[in-house]
């Protein structure tokens, strides 16, 4: 086996990554703190064609060279938008008839691998801050809970693993519905 080089990999550019049909998730930060966290949200949002990025409270936006050395560019390609509050960003999506879930380790929370998205349904994912989680009043209100299963002494993983794991699982699951 040989490694693909970048030039054999058939990347999109960014004016076909506009154009191109995106895949019918928005995520959602609630309270991002860390930078580099924000750039690793970009990057595989676009690497999985997320519609849309939400960067709520003190989650810092583009352009920030922090957020620029992890995201490489992405924050060109995945649209993205700042609101103060998550919450009216809830309400805002739930109107619109997005389906919210809030990823967090919650009482009745359905475990990602039982999760079975809807065909023509558009989803919000919110993922929180790295110390106190989604907020109670953005899970309260939200449609429903995904937790990520884990099996070791730890109880959280970093916001963006948490990311990665949960847009490539919705991700695979929304293309197998076709």
């Amino acid at each position: 086996m040989r490694k693909l080089k970048n030039s054999e990999l058939d990347r999109l550019s960014v004016d076909e990554f506009k154009d191109i049909q995106k895949t019918p998730l928005i995520v959602v930060l609630d309270n991002i703190r860390s930078l580099n966290n924000i750039g690793s949200v970009f990057r595989t949002s676009d690497a999985f064609l997320i519609e849309k990025i939400y960067l709520c409270g003190i989650t810092a936006t583009p352009p920030h060279k922090d957020i620029h050395k992890t995201a490489l560019g992405s924050t060109e390609t995945v649209a993205w938008e700042y609101a103060k509050n998550t919450f009216d960003v809830i309400e805002k999506l739930k109107s619109e008839k997005v389906v919210v879930a809030a990823i967090e380790q919650a009482e009745n929370a359905t475990m990602l691998n039982d999760f079975a998205p809807k065909r023509f349904t558009k989803y919000a994912l919110v993922f929180g801050n790295e110390v106190k989680g989604v907020s109670q009043q953005v899970v309260s209100a939200s449609d429903m809970v995904l937790e990520i299963p884990q099996f070791g002494t730890k109880h959280s993983l970093n916001i963006s693993v948490s990311v990665g794991v949960v847009l490539w699982d919705v991700f695979a699951k929304l293309k197998a519905l076709g």
